[in-house]
């Protein structure tokens, strides 16, 4: 689902930086961060939304203008991993032999009580 905003996003940022346009990226990230803080007095919580944001300028801006951001290297490839495991995750299934249906166990029980030999 944030796919096709984070390529938009990264697509704007890169074509940001080839031309020149650095530091007004800077500022959109250094605006961006200043809004999260003030949503809350304690530790920032940070949405998919910011994610997403910080995520694509990053990939656009050199490492030197990563500086001083709220976030650090690390943190940025963890929210990566886990978007690309998210996204490969198949959906849980139950483990081992799927259960007999009640009209087939009813039928066996029926069966066995009317045949008393078998085994």
């Amino acid at each position: 689902m944030f796919r096709i905003p984070y390529r938009f996003l990264a697509l704007l940022a890169r074509l940001a930086v080839r031309s020149g346009r650095s530091k007004d990226l800077e500022f959109i990230v250094l605006r961006h961060q200043i809004t999260m803080l003030r949503r809350q007095v304690d530790r920032p919580t940070i949405n998919d939304d910011d994610r997403t944001l910080l995520g694509a300028i990053a990939a656009a801006l050199p490492r030197r203008l990563r500086e001083g951001w709220i976030v650090t290297p690390e943190t940025l490839l963890r929210w990566h991993r886990r978007r690309i495991a998210r996204h490969w995750t198949q959906p849980h299934k139950r483990p081992g032999r799927p259960s007999t249906d009640a009209t087939l166990v009813s039928l066996i029980v029926e069966m066995a009580t009317d045949n008393p030999t078998w085994g």
